[in-house]
């Protein structure tokens, strides 16, 4: 994957009724070790990091690249959104595009937290990048990012086989309303 090119970042704030997008921040550092340490968020994605792994390893301040939005509720860190090119992808659909992807504490889920974050981003994106097509792949059997997936307008592509799990390509044209 590489970055998303001639965009500023960091972008202003990206404000919605609930939540902020931001760029990370040093006091996101214990969130984003929760996160990608948790088994629950990563049951679809080849299971967590050790968290000693973690601590040892991330910077003080979460890198800070174009297309990498911490998702912020009341000052504090629930997630992130990641925009990036996928110049590498193992599909050919999917090779160049901007790949959409999001992670978010178990203890946000279930409260439309990942719509509303996913939809403005892919509101930032098409006022930055106008006109890119946008692409999303998930496990099939992840129930809540089809879900997800359905919701914020994309559509099916392809499913294949990868990582030992049938994966869900959906693309998501940039006409596409967020919903």
């Amino acid at each position: 994957m590489e970055d998303l090119g001639a965009v500023v970042w960091p972008p202003e704030p990206v404000r919605t009724g609930r939540l902020v997008l931001r760029a990370s921040e040093i006091r996101d550092r214990a969130a984003f070790i929760e996160l990608l340490a948790s088994p629950e968020v990563h049951a679809y994605l080849g299971g967590p990091r050790p968290r000693d792994e973690l601590e040892r390893e991330m910077p003080g301040a979460p890198e800070r690249w174009p297309g990498s939005f911490v998702v912020d509720l009341d000052g504090a860190m629930i997630g992130q959104i990641l925009l990036r090119r996928a110049t590498g992808h193992r599909r050919p659909a999917a090779a160049g595009k901007i790949d959409l992807g999001y992670l978010f504490l178990p203890r946000a889920w279930g409260f439309g937290y990942a719509a509303e974050a996913c939809a403005a981003a892919l509101g930032w994106l098409a006022g930055a990048l106008p006109g890119e097509p946008v692409v999303l792949t998930t496990q099939s059997a992840n129930a809540g990012s089809m879900r997800l997936a359905a919701k914020l307008g994309f559509t099916e592509v392809e499913r294949f086989e990868a990582w030992g799990a049938e994966q869900w390509l959906g693309m998501r044209s940039p006409a596409t309303s967020s919903g």
